[in-house]
């Protein structure tokens, strides 16, 4: 898979490393020289480590760039609970991360976590609505409700669209869910873990938060 761009465009907050005690600067760039000399599959552990430190540290803006460049390379070698998991560090740290909700929602819908998809789902469109985002939201969940089985889920979705202004594909989803889904809904959980997968790495390569 090609190499990922950065989770966030915008430039964290300028920190001075003096104004971390010393062994915290010490630290970070040993984990920034573990992240650079790690394998792929390898590199996310350390900048996770790294974001944890700033956000101990009192450096927020550090602390989510770090964890940002973690899930990047996370997604990029499918690593989809490791990516749930720093994802979820975000969401504590900026509660209103659109982007990031929307990527949980897709994980946590490829690995079958229903109790947190709609969670997830609920805070997704609510940050979107604050944020103005709502078209792309309206595609993101649609989408969502095209694959999943979950009558559960496609009922939330429905009433997510309804809330964002969008009417008919609302009535379709609700459509959806009194039958067999839609006509591109996908049964295997392997199948659709991988097409969650692949619709989370999307996400994450759009320019906008």
């Amino acid at each position: 898979m090609a190499a990922l761009p950065r989770w966030f465009t915008r430039k964290p907050e300028s920190v001075s490393r003096a104004q971390l005690p010393r062994n915290w600067q010490k630290e970070l760039e040993a984990l920034e020289e573990e992240a650079e000399r790690a394998s792929r599959a390898f590199r996310g552990t350390p900048l996770n480590k790294a974001g944890d430190l700033c956000l101990r540290a009192g450096d927020r803006a550090r602390a989510l760039d770090y964890y940002g460049r973690a899930i990047d390379v996370l997604l990029e070698d499918s690593q989809r609970e490791a990516a749930r998991g720093v994802a979820n560090k975000i969401i504590r740290v900026h509660p209103q991360a659109v982007r990031t909700l929307c990527t949980l929602t897709w994980l946590d819908l490829a690995s079958r976590h229903m109790a947190t998809a709609l969670l997830h789902l609920r805070d997704y469109v609510e940050a979107a609505k604050r944020a103005g985002q709502e078209a792309i939201t309206g595609d993101q969940i649609y989408q969502m409700a095209r694959v999943t089985p979950q009558d559960e889920f496609l009922g939330a979705v429905a009433d997510s669209l309804d809330q964002l202004g969008f009417a008919d594909r609302a009535s379709e989803v609700r459509q959806w869910a009194g039958g067999e889904g839609s006509p591109d809904v996908l049964t295997d959980p392997d199948g659709l873990a991988e097409h969650c997968l692949l619709a989370a790495v999307g996400v994450n390569m759009r320019k906008s938060r």
